[in-house]
């Protein structure tokens, strides 16, 4: 366990340089300008030369980019994450006051879409060939090529605008203070775009699901119970579920990156104040630190999901914990 815990340290390490040098860099590199991004060309040109000086100053421009990076981590190290300039106000502040929104959102369509789409796919998998195996994959085929945004505009002018059985954005009442937002005012205004994240995430796991659970019911073992009288229900729930588990586990904890991903689109539909949409206004404006402390906290989030899921083997798979055992011997 020691020897596994080291190694999993590293790993993170690691992940956390690359995922930031690899930032730093990208922005870097980026044809954006800081000062016109965030003043604008026209109040740009009304500048003095030294009120310019004194933007581009502030803004780093000029500043090289291994220089800015390495006095960014000696901050970080000290536990500052720098100042977000595009919201004039410490890193820290900005994602704290965000996480929590993206952190609902996400745990919420992930959990939503795993359950719809293991139970699509389970049920596809053993009627192979009906009419459920056939409205399951072209449910699938259809989300699968559609890009989330677009199904997020389409809910929009749906339930949002047509109907009117939902808000249109945000993650509160507008001219609400955030003392007075009830818990179904905020289950209100998440509606749509965790339902938008679950529905596109429901391909995926689904497909999945299905082929795994047709390659269970087509094997030697299944032909065997069903010759010693065992009923369809009973072979599905002792031979079918646990064989799918693992995959399952896998793909799931998976989906977390996606659902991030996705996370970011839907927050700039919907204008949800999360995560998402800070990183989006970080990268428009070349607010580096805020846009790689986000990067930073993504990274962990799917590194987190994925070693979650290493630990979740043992206890599905039994032949998981010998191996380990056996490895470490």
């Amino acid at each position: 366990m020691m020897r596994f815990a080291l190694r999993q340290l590293g790993r993170f390490a690691l992940l956390m340089v690359l995922t930031s040098v690899a930032t730093f860099a990208l922005v870097s590199a980026a044809p954006i300008d800081p000062l016109q991004a965030n003043v604008g060309q026209a109040a740009l040109l009304g500048m003095s030369e030294e009120k310019r000086a004194a933007l581009a100053s502030y803004w780093g421009v000029g500043t090289p980019p291994v220089e800015r990076y390495l006095a960014w981590v000696a901050g970080v190290l000290q536990g500052d994450l720098g100042t977000s300039l595009r919201y004039n106000a410490p890193v820290a502040d900005v994602i704290a006051s965000r996480t929590a929104n993206t952190l609902a959102l996400m745990a919420v369509a992930w959990v939503a879409s795993g359950v719809l789409g293991f139970a699509l796919g389970v049920l596809a998998g053993v009627r192979q060939g009906s009419w459920a195996d056939r409205l399951v994959r072209g449910y699938c085929f259809v989300l699968a090529s559609m890009p989330t945004f677009w199904v997020g505009l389409v809910l929009l002018v749906v339930f949002g605008v047509g109907l009117g059985w939902l808000p249109i954005g945000f993650s509160a009442p507008i001219g609400t203070l955030s003392a007075d937002v009830t818990f179904a005012d905020a289950l209100r205004h998440m509606a749509l775009p965790a339902v938008t994240l679950s529905l596109v995430g429901v391909a995926n796991i689904a497909l999945h699901t299905r082929a795994k659970t047709a390659d269970v019911m087509a094997s030697g073992y299944v032909r065997f119970a069903r010759a010693r009288g065992e009923s369809e229900v009973a072979i599905v729930a002792r031979h079918g579920l646990r064989n799918v588990a693992l995959p399952f586990t896998t793909l799931q904890f998976a989906q977390i990156a996606e659902i991030f991903g996705g996370s970011v689109l839907v927050e700039e539909v919907f204008s949800y104040p999360g995560l998402g949409q800070a990183a989006v206004t970080a990268g428009l404006g070349g607010d580096v630190a805020l846009l790689a402390a986000i990067a930073l906290a993504s990274a962990a989030l799917v590194f987190g999901g994925n070693l979650v899921a290493n630990l979740l083997y043992g206890a599905i798979d039994p032949r998981m914990r010998k191996g380990a055992a056996h490895g470490a011997r």
